[in-house]
């Protein structure tokens, strides 16, 4: 692709540009980190091309940058915290931290939070848990682009759900409740894609479309018809409901700027070692994969993969050959850098 760049470039890139909008320095490189990392895995939608949301959204004053959020309380394994419109990330660190905390001397801990914003991919945040030796598990919820099972109106969020054991790339998985989150979808836009699969989407009336700018004017598939719904709703209730933060269609959007996301979160952190040795964990986790990996591959394809593989594969080759920037993204990348007077990060290979 014309638009490649080195992953080191691009964290740079990123980091000045979100200095530039009066983030801390801190802040700013865990966030760039965040996207970037989405990037290496190929999950494209949620790295770099939010950054002009973010951006918009602290232009906004939805976003407060110089924020990470308080605790609200704390009781035994369980804490409310409250995330007072920070950055995602600023936020989902400290809570992250929070729950390894109490997941070490508790065994299990499980840290809620509301009133926060966008946070990347959720899988940035299971991995963080999971290097502390925990089950790293986290949900959210989000704005609500995705009607319930037999509606047309919508009421949930792409509600994404991620569980990751510890260990040296075991398993990773990170899933919407949804047949494809949204960001895949503007991904397929800025890629100058008209057409996306059928399954992905409906249109306002929630009839199945194919056509790029219908679906993201109407909305999402849920994931696997009311069984996805009900998914969806159980993510709600775990986050907008249970933590007294915003829910279904009291949450924002990041393409809406004329209000905060108020976004609420969960951490959920299991501390292995109260049940197996890390080791014999990590060696019972390989044994089940290689079982799952020993099926015969059925007709179409070649082997069976596990949660977290594909993405592990295309990290190992865009570490080596650079992450790839749609046409869309990199133009809305270039016009924020030349405002705020950020150079241009140099490209793989030049």
């Amino acid at each position: 692709m014309p638009f490649t760049f080195p992953a080191d470039e691009l964290l740079n890139f990123a980091s000045e540009l979100l200095k530039k909008a009066d983030t801390p320095e801190e802040t700013a490189r865990l966030i760039a980190e965040s996207l970037v990392a989405s990037n290496l895995r190929g999950v494209d939608s949620h790295g770099l091309q939010l950054l002009p949301y973010y951006i918009g959204h602290i232009e906004a004053g939805n976003i407060r940058p110089r924020e990470t959020g308080r605790v609200l309380s704390e009781s035994g394994a369980c804490l409310l915290y409250d995330g007072e419109q920070a950055f995602g990330q600023a936020s989902a660190a400290v809570c992250c931290d929070h729950a390894v905390r109490l997941a070490g001397a508790h065994g299990i801990a499980i840290v809620i939070e509301r009133n926060s914003n966008h946070y990347g991919a959720a899988a940035y945040w299971g991995q963080r848990m999971a290097r502390s030796g925990m089950i790293g598990i986290t949900m959210c919820n989000a704005s609500p682009s995705v009607a319930p099972w037999q509606g047309k109106d919508g009421r949930f969020g792409t509600n994404p759900i991620c569980v990751c054991v510890p260990g040296e790339r075991v398993w990773l998985l990170d899933m919407a409740t949804t047949a494809v989150a949204l960001g895949k979808i503007l991904n397929a836009k800025y890629s100058g894609k008209t057409e996306i699969p059928r399954g992905w989407a409906m249109d306002r009336e929630g009839v199945p479309t194919t056509r790029t700018e219908t679906a993201l004017e109407g909305l999402l598939m849920p994931l696997g018809g009311y069984k996805g719904s009900g998914l969806m709703m159980m993510v709600e209730i775990l986050c907008g409901v249970l933590s007294g933060g915003a829910m279904g269609r009291e949450v924002g959007g990041i393409r809406d700027r004329s209000r905060p996301m108020q976004t609420s979160h969960v951490y959920l952190a299991l501390d292995v070692a109260r049940f197996l040795p890390l080791a014999e964990f990590d060696e019972r986790m390989k044994r089940l994969i290689a079982e799952v990996k020993s099926s015969r591959p059925a007709s179409g394809y070649d082997e069976v993969l596990v949660a977290g593989e594909p993405e592990w594969r295309i990290e190992e080759q865009r570490r080596r050959e650079g992450i790839p920037l749609s046409e869309g993204v990199w133009a809305k990348l270039e016009a924020i850098a030349g405002k705020m007077g950020v150079p241009i990060p140099s490209r793989a290979g030049g």
